[in-house]
Parts: structure tokens; sequence; C-alpha cells
């Protein structure tokens, strides 16, 4: 598959995954906004062709958002329409952040793991959502909106819990899958049981329900400062395809 159908092809996956509260589309631009969790939720992804003026649209794209108190975030890939526009939302006074890497495997190859302690849920289940909210600390207020997302996925997806012998939860995740595509999405490990393997025997176990079920890739994003991450990844067989970044500006 050439670069630019890989690059639409995984944001529109990615889209898909973690629906925002609400979501509106201008010429080609998808604005979504999930009051304020997450960049990925409240940003516009600029990935179909547009046709109006940009520096126009950007200045009402400002307007949504800072009338809700928001900054106003892009998620700018290689593709983004129109070709211009990471330079013209530089001028614009909009600051670099959030460079990540979005990578994919191929799971014709990989291996079935133990699923010795692995917990599986095909829907939003308190119990998940419960050990995952701990695990990564959010608050109450992102809480709430983050069960309301979750709860509005449509594509096929499979909530993972790992523990050890006594319980205890080591690690979650969630798969996400559509049109042969599992995406890797909320994987974190408890912080005492890091560096021990948790995270690799999660992800393994997740990408074999996503094969059971008739994925034949895998993809996930990772922020490229994460080094630990980044390095599982890798060992895992995981390739990075391109990477995107966020143009954020704050209401003066």
């Amino acid at each position: 598959m050439e670069q630019s159908k890989w690059i639409q092809k995984i944001e529109e996956l990615s889209l898909n995954a973690l629906p925002a509260m609400q979501t509106q589309i201008y010429d080609g631009w998808v604005i979504r906004f999930a009051d304020g969790y997450t960049k990925r939720a409240n940003s516009i992804s600029p990935i179909y062709t547009s046709n109006e003026n940009v520096k126009k649209k950007i200045s009402n794209c400002e307007q949504l958002y800072f009338a809700r108190n928001d900054k106003a975030v892009y998620k700018v890939t290689p593709q983004a329409n129109p070709i211009n526009l990471d330079r013209v939302l530089e001028e614009s006074g909009y600051a670099l952040e959030g460079t990540t890497s979005v990578q994919v495997l191929n799971l014709a190859d990989t291996e079935s793991p133990n699923e010795t302690n692995v917990i599986k849920y095909d829907h939003l289940h308190d119990e998940w959502f419960h050990d995952f909210c701990l695990l990564s600390n959010i608050d109450d207020h992102d809480q709430t909106i983050l069960k309301k997302m979750l709860g509005n996925i449509i594509p096929k997806t499979c909530f993972m819990l790992l523990t050890d012998e006594g319980g205890t939860v080591t690690a979650s995740g969630l798969g996400v899958l559509e049109d042969e595509y599992i995406g890797l999405y909320n994987i974190i490990t408890h912080e005492n049981f890091r560096n021990q393997g948790n995270g690799a025997i999660l992800i393994r176990n997740l990408l074999h329900w996503g094969k059971e079920n008739g994925a034949k890739n895998a993809y996930l994003q990772v922020i490229e400062t994460n080094a630990p991450a980044l390095s599982l990844y890798g060992k895992l067989g995981f390739e990075e395809k391109y990477k995107y970044w966020y143009r954020i500006k704050t209401k003066k």
C-alpha cells in the first residue's frame, strides 16, 4: 500500500476507535470536541480535500474552539490538506507539540501467546474501566467523558486486563478491530510491575485476539519521546509508517 493510502486508512481507523463527544465536518476537515479530554479527541484532522481559503478556515475553527474556552488543536500528518497547512499554522502562531510515531505490524507471523491470567471483555466493562482509570490516574471529570467515548465505539472491541497470580491487575489495554486492522489503545502497566514483561504479554494477547477475529495488521500510536514504549514495540516487530504532530494555539 502506498504511503498516502496508509495514512488515510489509519487516520480514519483511529478516528473511529476513539469517538469524540461531538464531530463536525468542515470542507474536508474533521473537527472533534470532547470537553478537553486528550488532544486527539479535541482536534481538527485535515485529512480530506480542502477547497476553501486556508486562513479563513483556520480563523473559523479557532472561533469554534475558543468559544468553548478550549485550545485550537490540529492533528497534522504528512498528508494534511492543503499541503501547506503546517507552514500556515506555524506562521499563525501555532506551537508544535506531541510528535507521535504511527507504527504497523503484519500479523501473519505472530505466535499464539500464553493466555494465563488474561481477562477479556467484548464491551466496556466496569471492572476494566475502574482498573484502567486507577492505573492511568484519570480524575473524576475526565472519567465521565472517557466512559461515554469508549461506550460509543462502533467497531468490535476487546477490553483486556492482565493479572498476577494473586489477582492484582498488572496491565490493561484495548483492541479495536475494523476492516482487518486491530488498533492498540490505552496500553498501560502498573508502576510496580514495569520492566517485567507485562506490557509485552498484554499486547501479544491483544494481537492474538485480533488475529483470531480476522485482523491481518495491527497499528498503534506512540509519542516519540516515550523511549521504553518505542523499545517494546520494536521488539514486538512494529515498524513506523509515518509521524503526526499537533499544532496548538491558546486563546489570548
